[in-house]
Order: C-alpha cells, then structure tokens, then sequence
C-alpha cells in the first residue's frame, strides 16, 4: 500500500526541528521514529499513532480513530486515524499524543 506524499509532508514540517526524528519506509508505509522508536506513521491517506496500552480507550473516543490492525492483527497502544479528520490542529494534536507516550518509557 502506498503512502500519501502530502501527509506525510505535513507530518515531516511539525516534527522538523524535533532531535532524534528519522523517516524509514516500512510495510509500504512511511515510519516517523523518535530517537529510533516508532511513533506515528502514514499508510494510505491514514495516520498510525502510538498512543501506548493506556492511552488507547481515550484515543478511539476521538472523531476518525480506530482500532489499529495490520495482517489481521490488533496492534495494542496503535490507533489509526483517518486522514479526512486531519487538519493542521488534530494533526498536530496526534503527534503529541505519539510525543507524550514515547516520554513515558525509559531511555534507551
């Protein structure tokens, strides 16, 4: 599956500045990784957030998110987003979720 350029652009332009923010192609999707840890990625026209275990009730309450899944498969603290509720402020928003739960675990 290909990922869409222009958000994945967008994603790239508010975490630029950001130290340790790397991009990798992975699965046919475009990865952003936070001192070498997943933390949001762009598959299709949709966002993967990494909202971690505790935080995913509260993320599925919000407008376009759902479970995130790959081959069948929950993927647990991972929440999809769909790309037609993304404006600059919920964008933004999701990728301080991603932020604030890669915070809480130990350094590396």
């Amino acid at each position: 599956m290909a990922y869409d350029e222009i958000l994945a652009g967008r994603v790239r332009d508010r975490l630029a500045g950001l130290p340790g923010i790397s991009d990798k192609r992975m699965f046919g999707s475009l990865a952003f990784l936070l001192d070498g840890r997943l933390a949001v990625g762009v598959t299709g026209d949709d966002l993967m957030v990494r909202v971690g275990p505790d935080g995913a009730d509260d993320a599925l309450t919000r407008p376009g998110a759902r479970l995130m899944e790959m081959g069948g498969r929950r993927m647990r603290g991972w929440v999809r987003v769909d790309g037609a509720e993304l404006d600059d402020d919920v964008l933004t928003e999701w990728l301080g979720r991603a932020r604030d739960f890669l915070e809480t675990l130990p350094p590396r």
